[in-house]
């Protein structure tokens, strides 16, 4: 019977991700379009922010060498779920292997742990650089921003991987469908037929504990950033301050709002369909913003590109930059 038992728990070889199944076939190649063009411009935008960090050296910098990694990190975590959903609008059926969900999983949770600590660093940078703006040389030292960059990295995926071993305890005899595009833990603590209570409560502390808590840190530091604001004593650095204190709030309102929503509050009857909404909202939309946010739209940034495109266009046209007679 034991050994009975133990071939029906590891009978699961893979998953069926139903996604949007229920959309009808014109809509599905619609949408497919529109995420590729989204996925593109995320990676192409982001890529382009690591290569503008890295070759231009009036942005070799505390906050855009943070920035740069977000980017890099931004272009894993959008390709953790949006190939697969993508994929999911041409295919009547998208599989996934048990490796390849269980890894998936892994890799969308610990870029996300990792993401969320990138926040409280970039935070705490623009805190340092609005409210005590002598101090920050001497404080935000090149050895010190590679250890927050070190320590987000490694302390996200540490984090993850003891979750992840609670996660391998999950046994799967049967059905197989997850009711979702991804392998996001709900579907499959659904799916286990192990008893889950303790792992779902255990789950459900640490990322609540890693939402919040980042909330709380960078809330903390934007809260002194807006009292710094306003004790500025011109009109025009206070309204160049709250726009790009602004800009960031929004990106902020839609990473923290997403995973509250999805991972942080207390477990309702909100529809698997919105569920799916708020993830894509979470996995699609917003890399796809913070390129704009936190680079695109910054003045050393945009004349970072200018001068990448006139050394290009010179290099490579350069009967078009050759003045006229």
């Amino acid at each position: 019977m034991s050994v009975m038992g133990e071939r029906n728990e590891t009978a699961v070889s893979e998953f069926i991700l139903l996604g949007f199944s229920s959309l009808s076939g014109k809509l599905k190649i619609f949408l497919f379009l529109v995420l590729l063009f989204i996925y593109i411009i995320t990676v192409t935008g982001n890529t382009l922010i690591i290569f503008l960090v890295w070759m231009d050296q009036r942005l070799h910098s505390p906050m855009y060498f943070f920035i740069g990694n977000l980017s890099f990190l931004e272009i894993w975590f959008t390709s953790v779920t949006s190939l697969k959903l993508m994929l999911s609008f041409l295919s009547v059926r998208t599989t996934i292997s048990f490796c390849g969900c269980m890894a998936q999983s892994f890799f969308y949770f610990a870029l996300g742990a990792t993401e969320l600590a990138f926040l409280v660093v970039i935070s705490f940078d623009r805190y340092v650089a609005i409210c005590h703006p002598l101090q920050y040389t001497s404080v935000m030292k090149q050895r010190l921003c590679v250890q927050l960059v070190l320590a987000t990295w490694v302390g996200g995926f540490m984090v993850m991987s003891l979750r992840m071993l609670l996660i391998s305890k999950l046994r799967f005899c049967g059905p197989n469908m997850i009711n979702h595009f991804f392998c996001d833990n709900a579907p499959l603590f659904q799916l286990s037929c192990t008893d889950t209570r303790g792992i779902r409560r255990v789950d459900s502390i640490l990322i609540s504990a890693l939402v919040l808590g980042s909330l709380c840190l960078t809330m903390l530091s934007y809260v002194n950033i807006l009292f710094a604001v306003l004790r500025m004593p011109t009109a025009p650095g206070r309204q160049k301050a709250f726009a790009t204190c602004g800009s960031h709030l929004t990106s902020l309102a839609i990473a923290y709002g997403s995973c509250i929503f999805l991972y942080a509050r207390p477990s309702g009857n909100s529809s698997l369909e919105v569920n799916k909404g708020v993830a894509v909202l979470n996995t699609v939309v917003y890399p796809f913003l913070n390129p704009f946010i936190y680079s695109l739209r910054n003045r050393a940034v945009k004349l970072a590109l200018r001068e990448t495109i006139r050394l290009g266009t010179a290099k490579w046209f350069p009967i078009f930059c050759q003045p006229s007679k």
